[in-house]
């Protein structure tokens, strides 16, 4: 598995910032560099630097900018390493590894002990990455960062806090009739699409209890509409849940089936526990959500007055009248939840919500989650079998390059959105034509994506995006340069003569035939002197394994020549 990993050299000399990055290249290392301290904060604050190296020697305020590079790190996780020149003073050295530098390289370099040191902060750099990844799925990000910056976090309470409860119908029954691997897995298929849902509407997760999921909203964010999000996310685990029973009685199968129940109010949240934390909420909102789960029907979903004041505009709801409150005693007005207005539905119908919806929940305007689903499904059911090439699995590999590009290179969140969009399209148009594809795939975006919540400003920018993508086009804006480098990723990875093969055999299919010289030249042709990577950060990691193919097919040819 390929890493990356953003490394930055900061040095008002030239060769010294040359010198390192001939040093550092490859391996994963996407080296960038700055000559002042103002350029250096423009990209720590842009891009997330896992290892740093900065001159002290030149600069009177050489520790200060340690400071500087601390405070306005994207990231708190990196390294510092200091550049210094053999026989500089100790002391400033010793200073600066107090001020947050976990070591020091000298000039002239020794190369071996500069990689072998980049490698060991390398390896620390995953693992911190790793361990907040697994610490991000249990606290929430708001905890996270209070523990990180005082050492603890104090309790908190929220008067509106929404609490989601599902469960499953007749779980005990069917533990008893399944295999505890089969029982699990099938438990984690379904809780692992919760998650999804959770995250897409911006809830926080807070426990499974035995077949019981558990999530807020409301409580450790403060994104809008926390009640209209909550009950969004609702229908979608319900909706999901019914699409599974439907499969699995078409199937003969058994199926499982869900409830769900929802209620606002006050809540307090915190850590609890003295060596194993466990974060969680209490209070009497709690129950009250958890009783309407209870006494709520199969693949339905109550909520309580509470949420019904909250939502009534934009929801579907059906009264249940007062509801016995169990233990606690007293009753409480539940309703419902039936699904979206038809004016507020994506396409008028359906339980996605429409482009003014998302809005009003601080929601991305447009539906990307179903927009893949959508365009992926007609590749598969619609490129021509002679598509060898630019096939599914091309779309979904430029997908990803287009990921790992954007987020070394520092792209948003909303804009990487949109390059995933146009790497999805891009070769769309190979449904219903070879040739000139790009324009028939961006028709086809332009014709599609207005249905999924996309503004024409977006469409434009995913069309100028998939127009970079042409060979006769060059790309201008960084998204444009991102596609067009993740769409020939393949050419300076290992897996290229794979690859190259596919699109041998394609063109084949659709009459363009090469012998085996013939064939050789070409690539060669449009390696050296039709392609180029456009970003930095391909250039970095890509372009010497794109010279090494290029060695490759040369030896080709010549073993070819000495054959005949």
């Amino acid at each position: 598995m390929e890493r990356f990993i953003n490394i930055l050299v900061i040095d008002n000399d030239i060769k010294i910032r040359h010198g390192l990055k001939e040093i550092l290249s490859g391996g994963g290392n996407n080296v960038v560099m700055a000559d002042s301290l103002d350029s250096a904060v423009d990209i720590i604050e842009r891009k997330e630097v896992g290892i740093i190296f900065i001159n002290i020697d030149e600069s009177p305020d050489g520790l200060s900018n340690i400071q500087r590079l601390r405070q306005n790190s994207l990231i708190k996780n990196n390294y510092i390493i200091l550049i210094t020149r053999e026989g500089s003073s100790n002391v400033r050295l010793v200073k600066g590894m107090r001020e947050g530098a976990v070591d020091y390289i000298t000039h002239p370099f020794n190369p071996n002990l500069i990689k072998s040191k980049v490698e060991v902060f390398k390896t620390l750099y995953y693992k911190d990455q790793r361990i907040g990844q697994l610490l991000s799925n249990i606290f929430p990000l708001t905890v996270l960062e209070e523990l990180s910056n005082t050492g603890k976090f104090s309790p908190k309470r929220v008067e509106n806090g929404v609490v989601l409860f599902t469960d499953f119908v007749d779980f005990s029954l069917k533990a008893k009739a399944m295999r505890p691997l089969g029982l699990i897995r099938q438990l984690e298929k379904y809780f692992t699409r919760f998650d999804e849902i959770i995250d897409k509407y911006n809830l926080e997760k807070i426990k499974t209890i035995g077949d019981a999921y558990m999530a807020l909203s409301g409580v450790t964010e403060d994104n809008p509409e926390p009640a209209i999000r909550s009950c969004l996310a609702a229908l979608e685990i319900r909706d999901y849940m019914r699409k599974e029973r439907d499969v699995a009685i078409a199937m003969k199968r058994d199926y499982w089936e869900i409830r769900i129940g929802l209620h606002m109010g006050p809540l307090v949240a915190g850590i609890i526990g003295a060596s194993k934390y466990s974060f969680d909420v209490w209070g009497d909102t709690v129950n009250i959500a958890a009783r309407a789960e209870a006494m709520t029907k199969s693949s339905s979903i109550s909520i309580t007055r509470s949420i019904q004041d909250k939502i009534y505009d934009y929801f579907e709801t059906e009264s249940r009248g007062n509801i016995d409150i169990q233990k606690r005693g007293g009753t409480v007005e539940m309703f419902y939840l039936k699904g979206l207005k038809r004016e507020f539905c994506m396409y008028h119908e359906g339980l996605s919500p429409n482009a003014d919806l998302r809005l009003i929940c601080g929601l991305p305007s447009m539906d990307f989650e179903h927009t893949r689903m959508y365009i992926i499904n007609r590749l598969r059911s619609l490129l021509p079998d002679e598509i060898l090439y630019h096939d599914v699995p091309h779309t979904l590999n430029v997908e990803k390059a287009a990921i790992r590009y954007a987020k070394l290179e520092g792209i948003s969140e909303d804009d990487i959105l949109l390059l995933r969009t146009a790497a999805l399209y891009h070769d769309a148009g190979f449904i219903l034509e070879y040739h000139n594809n790009e324009d028939f795939g961006i028709s086809m975006a332009r014709s599609s994506l207005p249905k999924f919540g996309y503004s024409e400003e977006q469409i434009d920018t995913i069309s100028s995006i998939i127009n970079a993508t042409k060979h006769s086009v060059r790309p201008q804006t960084l998204l444009e340069k991102i596609m067009s480098d993740a769409d020939h990723d393949y050419l300076g990875r290992p897996d290229y003569h794979v690859i190259a093969k596919k699109l041998r055999k394609e063109m084949e299919n659709f009459g363009n035939s090469f012998t085996d010289e013939e064939w050789i030249l070409y690539q060669l042709e449009f390696l050296q002197n039709k392609h180029e990577y456009y970003t930095e950060t391909a250039q970095n990691i890509r372009a010497y394994g794109k010279s090494v193919r290029i060695e490759d097919l040369k030896k080709k040819l010549r073993k070819l020549h000495e054959n005949d």
